[in-house]
C-alpha cells in the first residue's frame, strides 16, 4: 500500500490560480514517475502532467500547456501542480499518481492513486 496525500483543492474564479500538493514516502518518490490526472463524472480519467523525480522528463496535456506547472520538492517527497489562468473546463477531481511501469509519459499507467481533490472553477 502506497499513501499519496493530496491537498490544495478548492474553488476558484475563471482566470484564478490554485496549487495542489502531493506528498508520499521517499521510497515511492525517489527516481520514480509521478503525475496528476483529472476526471469528470461520466468521462474517463485523463493525464494532466507527469514528471520524473530523477530529473530530465516532464510533460503536459495540450489543454493545460502554458497554464499549469508541475514541480518537485525532493526534500519533502512532494509533487506540486501550480494551476494558473483557470478555465471552467478545468473543473474536475484531480488525482495524484505514482507509476510502477518503466518509462515516464502521459500515456503511462500509474500503480498507485491518491484519494482525489476537487477543483471547481466558476465565473
Amino acid at each position: 500500500q502506497v499513501d499519496l496525500v493530496e491537498s490544495g483543492g478548492g474553488s476558484a474564479q475563471v482566470g484564478g490560480s490554485l496549487k495542489l500538493s502531493c506528498t508520499t514516502d521517499r521510497y515511492t518518490y525517489t527516481s520514480n514517475c509521478m503525475g496528476w490526472f483529472r476526471q469528470v463524472e461520466g468521462k474517463e480519467r485523463e493525464a494532466v502532467a507527469i514528471i520524473y523525480t530523477g530529473g530530465g522528463i516532464s510533460d503536459y496535456a495540450d489543454s493545460v500547456k502554458g497554464r499549469f506547472t508541475i514541480s518537485l520538492d525532493n526534500a519533502k517527497s512532494t509533487v506540486y501542480l501550480q494551476m494558473s489562468t483557470l478555465k471552467p473546463e478545468d473543473t474536475a477531481m484531480y488525482y495524484c499518481a505514482a507509476f510502477v511501469a518503466p518509462g515516464c509519459s502521459l500515456a503511462g499507467k500509474p500503480g498507485a492513486w491518491g484519494q482525489g481533490t476537487q477543483v471547481t472553477v466558476s465565473s
